[in-house]
């Protein structure tokens, strides 16, 4: 990955629930600084900042980087996650288990392009 404005397509699926729910875009600004700690760009496993989620086991072998994450708020839940990098693009995985439950969620990305100010 490098530094740049990026666009994230997240689609989520939950294992009891038959159909797929809608996706989300989301384009944000990745730094030289952020790129440098993993845990602020690697998906967190859950979108709530309450649910105080941390990243261990972060590995990054050729083009694949694969981490493990655990949230431990009002709704525990344990997981790991896998994104491949192809230049500017990069396909991704994660798993979440809370429960009975687990949670997939897909990632698509593609760099636009420089941030600007």
């Amino acid at each position: 990955m490098r530094a740049g404005k990026w666009e994230v397509t997240t689609q989520m699926q939950m294992a009891d629930v038959p159909m797929q729910l809608p996706g989300t875009t989301n384009v944000r600004c990745i730094t030289q600084e952020q790129l440098e700690n993993p845990d602020s760009t690697l998906p967190g496993g859950s979108p709530d900042p309450q649910a105080d989620c941390k990243v261990s086991d972060y590995t990054a072998v050729g083009s694949k980087v694969t981490w493990k994450v655990a949230c431990s708020g009002s709704q525990p839940m344990t997981g790991q996650g896998e994104i491949t990098f192809d230049g500017d693009r990069y396909d991704g995985t994660m798993k979440m288990t809370m429960d009975q439950s687990v949670m997939t969620m897909k990632y698509v990305a593609k760099r636009l392009g420089d941030c600007t100010p």
